[in-house]
């Protein structure tokens, strides 16, 4: 790929963690406001990771990858996979989120905490997306 390429893709991906980090976080926000009661720092924080996923998945499949299902199982096949890479990478996230959580005890520290522990997952999973998700010979065997 050329370096134009490359960094059309870095860019793009950047501007799409952000998105899914804006939802991320601002969903646990929301989530936080309509219910504050036992477990709900927890509850917003799968709240938020499972719209992250969905979202980033979306534009990951469609804008950095430009994959395209051969069908509903295939689809499903490709979505299991991108969330078994999110597992490792969901981790740090909340490693960090619940760490700031604990060390600040400040809605604030913790948002921050939760960005610092996407931007850190994001760029790992890229790497884990391209080469055992999206990967061309992973399609290719596929159909």
């Amino acid at each position: 790929m050329s370096l134009t390429g490359n960094i059309r893709i870095a860019t793009n991906y950047t501007v799409f963690a952000v998105v899914a980090t804006i939802a991320n976080i601002g969903f646990q926000d929301i989530s936080l406001r309509l219910y504050d009661g036992p477990y709900s720092f927890p509850t917003s924080v799968l709240a938020g990771t499972i719209l992250g996923l969905l979202v980033k998945y979306a534009l990951d499949k469609r804008y950095i990858f430009r994959f395209e299902a051969k069908g509903t199982a295939h689809n499903t096949q490709t979505f299991v996979l991108y969330t078994v890479t999110g597992i490792v990478t969901t981790g740090i996230f909340w490693g960090f989120e619940f760490t700031f959580n604990e060390l600040f005890e400040t809605r604030g520290m913790r948002y921050l905490g939760g960005t610092i522990g996407l931007s850190i997952g994001y760029f790992i999973k890229y790497r884990l997306d391209k080469r055992f998700v999206f990967s061309p010979v992973l399609v290719a065997s596929s159909e």
